[in-house]
């Protein structure tokens, strides 16, 4: 955890939702009650973890589709909008009520942000979820304080997998892309950080949209986030 060992690394990236916190049981939670809300059938969690990752625009409306379809009513786009703007509206009701209440911290993600911080990397988390659900999710599991910035969906006008947001989040941290290592848990964290011109690292146990996350183009894998720093350190003294 020496300099010589991250030479070439200024900053790190993180991602939230299924790389830090397994957020499954919030969002099983919110979308139950939104969908109580809205009369509609109930949806399975394991339907939901396919769904994670692009957006609480893109879920909301994947989980309208899904409930509507499996109801027998094979809805068209615009049923979908038609039905958004309340489902929106009862969504974050719900969210916010029961945020981090039924989620919880990956092991080793303390211990690897206090790795990455104590190897004198600026950090900043950069998610897919809104900020007003990511802030306080971060403060409820004490994770808030390892972060110089956080950057929810609704900071940038793309969300990733654009290099946009790697971009933006790069030029606030004052780094290169190049210098820069982006930590998620799926190909749009490895999409986005690819198109950046960012190395990437996947944890191996988060929402890769149903598909083996070691499928994916990554420069390294790890089982924990704990794990990061060795791994990179022995990633980079092959290269």
């Amino acid at each position: 955890m020496t300099a010589p060992g991250l030479q070439g690394i200024d900053a790190a990236i993180i991602d939230l939702d299924g790389t830090m916190v397994d957020t499954l049981g919030d969002f099983a939670q919110a979308l139950g009650g939104m969908l109580e809300d809205l009369q509609l059938p109930a949806i399975e969690p394991a339907c939901i973890e396919h769904m994670v990752g692009k957006g609480s625009e893109h879920l909301l409306r994947s989980v309208l589709n899904h409930v509507l379809t499996q109801a027998g009513k094979a809805p068209d786009a615009s049923e979908i909008e038609a039905l958004y703007a309340r489902a929106w509206e009862r969504y974050q009701h719900h969210y916010l009520v029961i945020n981090g209440r039924y989620s919880s911290v990956y092991p080793g993600v303390q211990q690897g942000l206090m790795a990455l911080r104590g190897a004198g990397l600026r950090l900043a988390c950069l998610t897919n979820k809104p900020a007003g659900f990511a802030l306080p999710l971060l403060r409820a599991k004490g994770l808030d304080g390892f972060f110089d910035h956080v950057f929810g969906g609704d900071a940038f006008e793309r969300k990733k997998p654009d290099p946009l947001p790697i971009l933006k989040t790069c030029a606030a941290l004052g780094t290169l892309p190049a210098r820069t290592l982006m930590v998620g848990d799926s190909s749009n964290d490895a999409r986005a950080a690819r198109a950046a011109g960012c190395p990437v690292a996947l944890v191996t146990y988060g929402y890769n949209h149903g598909q083996p996350v070691r499928e994916v183009d990554a420069d390294g894998y790890v089982n924990a986030l704990r794990e990061l720093v060795p791994a990179w350190v022995c990633a980079l003294s092959k290269s």
